[in-house]
């Protein structure tokens, strides 16, 4: 709309600020996971937040791999993190950047410093260096080994990269100031002795960079002009400024960081959830339980919802926390256009029609989805056996309890109007059969105007039923009972998963295929599992129920 005003937000601000000023031509930004676990929910934050500015000023967004710590870093995540950012629709074309690419560029810069004077070789240990560098009340004090020449250290690294000492015992420190209030300032480590295989450069190398220091390396040589990260890193930007500046790049990157994605009632920790998976709690990182982006996709949502949830979250300098049932009203609005509503009656008992003509099947045409006319609609078969969910009937019933039980009449949804004559018990007083008769003249669509029911109830035909396993999920912490226990364990949710194995759906569901989402009237959202299912199997994951505590502002 004309003369709409667009409100932008503060790192929108800072880049049209250095667009107009001409601090930079274009917009480059990136996304620099480290390839050592399954990215969650908050990674997807981040993403979606570089890749779309990068979208915003038509700019470029790279994709790469921080592989700096060989200890930690698996092919496995290598190709999780790949589907996952794919997955969001972050299109990074068809380069993938690996920080190790670097490693020579990251020498002769370690080297360049050396020169200028402003890096050194130290010998103290990681503990002495700890104890040298003081704490927020005390300064540092200088290593004895700070003075060394520019000869010595260049010597002394080179012998540090050709292998000449044990691992541990010699560090290449960034000489800058001991008296820093900022910790990282204080002469932090920048190369390590690692003797690690690397799933990259194999055994090229048996020194390593720090994060601290490969990072702003990798940015400018990349071209990056707003590298986007979380708020723990401000503290670190001063030292990524030095790093940048000091190996005098032009134009170098401008580090600006967002409050990360707090969500309630999940669990993010690696260390909580590896647990969980050594435990056999969950099934792996990407159990539905979970918020890794792979569990996710597995439990149902959607790309464009998961987009919704972190426009609605928003960006901004402010810890928050985003509550659990916006993210379920984010899936809940992407879906109930796109999902077909069928039934499905998870926990089945048998409805017989005593008056239906045995072995006759006749055939409804219901809507796939009442509220999206394009949807069209689906032949279901309808036959004197029909199952019902077991909620739909009670011997005696309270007030206000309007489906069926003995003498009260319903509707059938889409089929007929039936009324409950007799049913039957098992030796443990279960009911394990309905007995009705059904008016034919009620048939649905022809215009009946007679008596009026007051209750639906949907149904499937025994004949052509099709079994399935349907897992329903709940919160696997429950953050009002307190995420953690005394002793530091999680606090788990035993509930957190229910099996149903029983499950009768209608016989349109024998075309669904893994990772499809449909509403089961009156149930919820269910997505096809992507990893359970087989052939011969059907499973459904529970995404969300189709009631919310949550009221967009």
């Amino acid at each position: 709309m004309e003369g709409e005003v667009i409100s932008k937000n503060f790192i929108e601000q800072e880049i049209d600020k250095d667009l107009k000023e001409g601090r930079y031509k274009e917009v480059v930004t990136r996304f620099p996971p480290e390839p050592n676990g399954y990215l969650h929910i908050g990674h997807a934050k981040s993403i979606l937040l570089n890749y779309g500015l990068a979208k915003e000023y038509n700019g470029k967004f790279n994709f790469r791999f921080d592989d700096t710590n060989p200890t930690k870093e698996k092919t496995e995540f290598v190709q999780s993190i790949i589907d996952d950012i794919k997955w969001l629709g972050a299109d990074f074309g068809d380069t993938v950047h690996f920080a190790s690419d670097y490693f020579d560029d990251m020498y002769e810069a370690a080297v360049k410093l050396i020169k200028k004077g402003k890096a050194f070789v130290c010998d103290l240990t990681a503990d002495e260096i700890r104890e040298y560098r003081g704490d927020f009340k005390n300064p540092g004090k200088n290593s004895p080994y700070r003075d060394r020449s520019v000869e010595e250290n260049l010597d002394l690294f080179e012998r540090m990269k050709n292998g000449e000492f044990p691992d541990g015992s010699k560090v290449l420190r960034a000489k800058i100031d001991m008296a820093s209030p900022n910790i990282n300032m204080r002469d932090p480590v920048i190369y390590r002795i690692a003797r690690m295989t690397h799933h990259n450069t194999g055994d090229k190398w048996c020194i390593y960079p720090m994060y601290d220091f490969a990072h702003p390396i990798e940015d400018a040589i990349e071209g990056i002009t707003h590298s986007i990260c979380t708020l723990e890193f401000e503290d670190h930007r001063p030292l990524y400024d030095w790093v940048v500046n000091e190996l005098e790049y032009p134009n170098p990157p401008r580090q600006i960081e967002f409050a990360k994605l707090y969500l309630t009632n999940v669990v993010t920790g690696k260390r909580y959830i590896k647990k969980l998976v050594e435990d056999g709690i969950v099934d792996g990182w990407d159990d539905p339980r979970l918020v890794s982006i792979a569990a996710l996709r597995r439990r149902g949502y959607t790309p464009e919802s998961i987009k919704k949830f972190m426009e609605l979250s928003g960006v901004s300098k402010a810890q928050s926390s985003s509550d659990y049932a916006m993210l379920e009203y984010c899936i809940r609005e992407d879906l109930k256009m796109k999902a077909n509503r069928m039934m499905a009656v998870l926990d089945p008992i048998k409805l017989i029609i005593d008056n239906y003509p045995e072995g006759q099947v006749e055939y409804f045409d219901i809507e796939n989805n009442q509220e999206n006319e394009q949807a069209g609609t689906r032949k279901v078969a309808f036959s004197r056996e029909l199952y019902i969910d077991r909620d739909d009937f009670m011997e005696e019933p309270p007030k206000k309890y309007f489906r069926l039980f003995p003498g009260n009449e319903v509707r059938l949804k889409g089929a007929y109007f039936v009324k409950c004559v007799d049913y039957k018990k098992d030796e443990n007083g279960k009911v394990t059969e309905i007995h009705c008769t059904y008016d034919p003249e009620t048939r649905s669509g022809s215009g009946f105007e007679g008596r009026k029911v007051k209750g639906t109830i949907h149904w499937v035909d025994a004949q052509t039923a099709i079994d399935a396993e349907v897992r329903l999920y709940e919160n696997i912490v429950d953050e009002e009972k307190g995420k953690l226990n005394e002793d530091g364990t999680l606090n788990y949710n035993p509930n957190s998963l229910t099996i149903l194995t029983d499950c009768k759906l209608e016989a349109a569901f024998k075309d669904a295929k893994p990772g499809e989402s449909f509403q089961f009237i009156r149930n919820g959202f269910f997505c096809v599992d992507i990893k359970d299912t087989t052939d011969d199997k059907l499973v459904f994951n529970r995404i969300v129920s189709l009631k919310s505590s949550y009221k967009p502002a």
